[in-house]
C-alpha cells in the first residue's frame, strides 16, 4: 500500500517540498535531476556518526546521489551536486542492506533518500522479506512534507533530521530553500510524533526515535539560537537529543561566499554550544580541536566497497 501511494506521489513528483509535478516514473526531472530508479554512490559500514548510531559495529549507511537541497557548502557535494553514484536495481539494494546487516551494523542508515522513496520502499520490502529485521534511519535534511513522513510510519525506526537554519534569509541564500523553517519545523515536529525521544538498549545503541543535527555555521549565519528557541518552546528539553557539529569547512562553492569562507573557529561555535547546554538539550558535541579533514568521504576514490550482485 505505501509503495503504491509513494508512486501515486512520484507520478506527479510531490515527495519533496519542490513539489515539481513531474512524472518520475517517465524519468522526467526536477529540481533534484534524480532520474527514476535508484542512483547509489557508496554503501558501507559507518564509523562516524553519532555513538548510539554508529556503536562498535557501524551504521549501515546508504549514501544516495542527488538532493533536494544542494547546500552550497554541502561536504558530500560530490553525490549532491555532481552526481557520483551508480545505478542500482531493488534487489541489488535488498541484497546490499541484507549485507550490511550480516556484517554486524547496528542499523540501516538512508541518507538524503526522499527523492528516491518509491524504489526504496520496494527494496525495502523484499529485504525484509529476506530476514531484514534492525532499526532503519531516515538521515536527511529535515526538508520534508509532513505527509511524506506519515508515509514512512510503522518503516522507519530512527529520525535523523538536520535543522540546518532559523532564518530564511540564509536558507534562501545558501541553499534556494526560501520556505526552510516553515517545512523544517513542520517535518520535526511529524517526525517526533511518529517515533518519540530517541530510545536506547542497554549497550547504548539507538533503536527508536528522533535525534536532531545542527551544523554551526560562521559568524552566526545559521541563526543557531533561533533553532534553539524553537526547540524549546516546542519540546520538552528532556525529550530532545540534539548533535551540536563544529565540522563545517568552506567546501564546494562556499568559498564564493566571503561571510562562510572560513573555518568554523571557536568564538563562533562555543557560545552556541554553551547555549544549548545551559538549556540542558541533551545530546552530542563536537569539539572544534578534535576534528580534521576525516570526516569528509572520498567518493570517487573507490576507496569503500560497495555490496553487490554477482
Amino acid at each position: 500500500m505505501r509503495i503504491r501511494e509513494a508512486d501515486c506521489i512520484a507520478s506527479s513528483c510531490g515527495l519533496c517540498p519542490r513539489q515539481c509535478g513531474i512524472n518520475r516514473h517517465n524519468n522526467e526531472k526536477g529540481f533534484c535531476r534524480a532520474p527514476a530508479g535508484l542512483i547509489i554512490a557508496d554503501i558501507f559500514p559507518h564509523h562516524g556518526e553519532e555513538p548510539p548510531l554508529s556503536g562498535t559495529r557501524g551504521s549501515g549507511t546508504v549514501f544516495f546521489s542527488y538532493c533536494t537541497l544542494r547546500c552550497i557548502f554541502c561536504q558530500n557535494y560530490q553525490i549532491s551536486h555532481e552526481s557520483q553514484g551508480r545505478e542500482y536495481s531493488t534487489k541489488e539494494l535488498a541484497i546490499a542492506l541484507l549485507v550490511l546487516q550480516e556484517q554486524g551494523c547496528h542499523n540501516i542508515n538512508l541518507v538524503t533518500a526522499t527523492h528516491f522513496l518509491p524504489w526504496i520502499l520496494r527494496a525495502l520490502k523484499e529485504a525484509s522479506a529476506c530476514g531484514l529485521n534492525i532499526p532503519l534511519v531516515y538521515n536527511n535534511g529535515g526538508y520534508e512534507l509532513p505527509e511524506v513522513i506519515m508515509l514512512l510510519n510503522g518503516i522507519v525506526d530512527i529520525y535523523l533530521p538536520d535543522m540546518k537554519y532559523g532564518a530564511n534569509e540564509e536558507a534562501k541564500r545558501y541553499s534556494n530553500a526560501e520556505d526552510y523553517i516553515e517545512i523544517n519545523q513542520k517535518a520535526i515536529s511529524a517526525m517526533f510524533r511518529q517515533v518519540g525521544p530517541l530510545c536506547m538498549d542497554d549497550r547504548g545503541i539507538a533503536y527508536r526515535g528522533l535525534c536532531i543535527r545542527h551544523l554551526v555555521l560562521p559568524g552566526g549565519h545559521a541563526h543557531s539560537e533561533k533553532i534553539l528557541e524553537f526547540i524549546t518552546n516546542h519540546f520538552d528539553p528532556n525529550d530532545i537529543t540534539f548533535s551540536l557539529m563544529a565540522q563545517y569547512r568552506p567546501l564546494y562553492k562556499a568559498a564564493q561566499f566571503p561571510e562562510l569562507n572560513a573555518t568554523l573557529c571557536d568564538e563562533d561555535y562555543a557560545p552556541i554550544r554553551r547555549l544549548f547546554i545551559n538549556a540542558e538539550i541533551n545530546g552530542y558535541y563536537q569539539e572544534i580541536t578534535q576534528l580534521d579533514t576525516n570526516f569528509c568521504i572520498d567518493f570517487k576514490s573507490g576507496s569503500c566497497k560497495v555490496p553487490t550482485v554477482d
